[in-house]
Formats: C-alpha cells, structure tokens, sequence
C-alpha cells in the first residue's frame, strides 16, 4: 500500500543506488529523466534493527504520548551517534526509553530525530515515535511554522543607536528594540565544521533578538528563529559583533573587561550559553496547539548571577 515518505536527498540518493527506485517497471539510475506521465515507485525497506544501542541514561521528559516525546536535553549530550560520538547520545537514551519504538524515518542512526540542537546547547526537543508524527513534525520545521526561542548571554550589549551595527550588513532592527539579522549561511570556506556568513550560494537565514537584561559588557537575550541552521544564533550574533560567552568555535576567545564582576564566570563558563527555552508546534497527529517551556540550566543561572554582580545589576 503507497505510504507518504519524508526522504531526505542524501536517503533518497542512497535508495536509487540500491535499486529501490523504479521508473516504469525499471530500476533507476541517479541521471535518469523522468517525464510528465512516468509511474514513479520508491520502496523504502523496513528499519532494520538499529545499530545504535539503547543506554540507560537518564531523560528529563516534559511530555509523552503515543506519537511523540518532547525532551529537555542537557548541555554536553550529542542528540544523535555520528563517528566520533557512537554513543552516550539522545537517540541512546530514546531507545532504552522506548525499547525501540522510535520512526524508523530518519534511518538507523537518527530514528526519530526531525530536528537537533548543538552538542553544548542545552534545552528542548520533539521526537517522534511514529512516522506519521514525523512526517507532520518534518513537514512544520520545512515550512518554518514550528516556534523555537532560546536564551543566549552574549558579549556587549546589543542597541539599536550603536552605529556600528547600522553600518553591518544583513543587520536591521523592528520596533526598535528588535534586532533582525538577515544572510545567507554556508560551510566555511577552509573550516568545514564551522559555518559563515555568505551573501552567494549557501541558505537563507534569519535570526531576531532582543535584550532582556544588560550586565554592561554582556546582555542576556531572547533570540528566535525565521529559519533553523545549523549554528545560525552562535553565527549571526558572531557577525554582530556580538559572539556568545563561552563559545569556543565563533566566540573568538573573548573576555569581559577587567575588573567585571562576571569576568572570571565568564571565562570558566566551558559552553556557549545558550539554552533552547521554547518549543511551539502543531500536534502532527491530534492537531492540538503545544506549547513547551524550560528553566534557565543551573551553569547559566550561576554565570547570570556573576554578570549582575553584588548589587543584582552590573
């Protein structure tokens, strides 16, 4: 029976390659031309048993249901195994969870997974556990209807006066106190770990912030996403000039000035601080609105402490 399939490229490429692709009756190769007409048959194979292994690691779960999991994930935890991180991942953890029962969609090392937050990134994330969820969930994050706010401390304090940031490219700012960062985003051009801001090829990406405490030589933002990818907060805000405290790849080693009482918090602080704070999305199955919402984590509740200093604002 003919099924809805979310494939990405790279599965799809994978499928044609193993002959799971046919084009009228016969098998396809990647360079084959189809035309108006043309009967199309992909046979997706059924999810092997995984080679990620479950784990017994500890989740911090803020709601289940038959079709999906929403997840508060620690700073530290990689979400899915990748070679240099074959285990003590989300996916993992999910496993044990579920004894398994997670949407083969994605394949066998990323069951489940539609979307995935930074290793050192702490805060919220949706599974599904059916592939209808993850369909319906992979459908919303391609249409960039799913809300996604997150906290992030950064260096100096963003302001709409600072003639500096008018005067950058792809900076903007709405009702004043927004500031709205529009670019392209690419792999970097020697680095391909890292990302960088482009204005030819590469995705668009928008990002919006707004300060919610100034510490004087660091701010503590809300920062909300048009788009989602990958390191486009800790990227953007680097393109501001306004890196977050703590990230090794973009931060530039940055330190506040001496005699801050945050100074020497923000040098120990071993992430970049940022926290995915609000997870918004339609239920793919029930269509129910949800809505989710994580605490500060305790490392970043500590260094907002140091920022404010002695009198509670620096």
């Amino acid at each position: 029976m003919p099924v809805e399939a979310h494939l990405s490229r790279s599965r799809l490429a994978r499928l044609i390659a193993d002959g799971a692709v046919t084009v009228n009756g016969a098998v396809a190769g990647a360079r084959d031309r189809v035309d108006w007409g043309d009967r199309v048959a992909i046979v997706v194979p059924t999810p092997d048993d995984p080679e990620t292994r479950p784990e017994d690691i500890p989740l911090s779960v803020l709601h289940e249901d038959a079709d999906l999991i929403v997840v508060d994930k620690p700073a530290g935890m990689v979400v899915h195994p990748a070679p240099g991180s074959p285990g003590g991942t989300l996916v993992n953890a999910l496993l044990h969870h579920f004894g398994g029962a997670l949407s083969g969609v994605g394949g066998e090392r990323r069951p489940g997974i539609v979307h995935r937050i930074d290793k050192d990134t702490s805060g919220l994330l949706v599974v599904a556990k059916s592939d209808a969820a993850h369909h319906g969930l992979a459908a919303q994050f391609e249409a960039h209807s799913v809300e996604r706010r997150y906290l992030a401390v950064v260096h100096g304090v963003p302001d709409a006066g600072d003639p500096r940031l008018r005067g950058t490219r792809g900076i903007s700012w709405e009702q004043a106190d927004i500031l709205k960062i529009t670019t392209r985003l690419a792999r970097h051009r020697t680095d391909r770990q890292k990302q960088a801001v482009t204005w030819d090829g590469g995705r668009h990406a928008v990002t919006r912030a707004r300060v919610m405490q100034g510490f004087g030589a660091a701010a503590l933002l809300e920062c909300w996403l048009e788009t989602g990818r990958t390191h486009q907060i800790r990227v953007h805000m680097a393109h501001a000039g306004h890196a977050l405290v703590g990230d090794p790849t973009y931060g530039g080693g940055r330190r506040l000035p001496r005699g801050h009482p945050g100074a020497d918090a923000v040098v120990a602080f071993p992430r970049q601080a940022l926290h995915a704070r609000t997870l918004g999305f339609v239920h793919p199955v029930t269509g129910d609105d949800m809505r989710f919402a994580s605490p500060v984590p305790d490392d970043m509740e500590r260094l907002l402490v140091a920022l404010a200093g002695p009198d509670g604002n620096s």
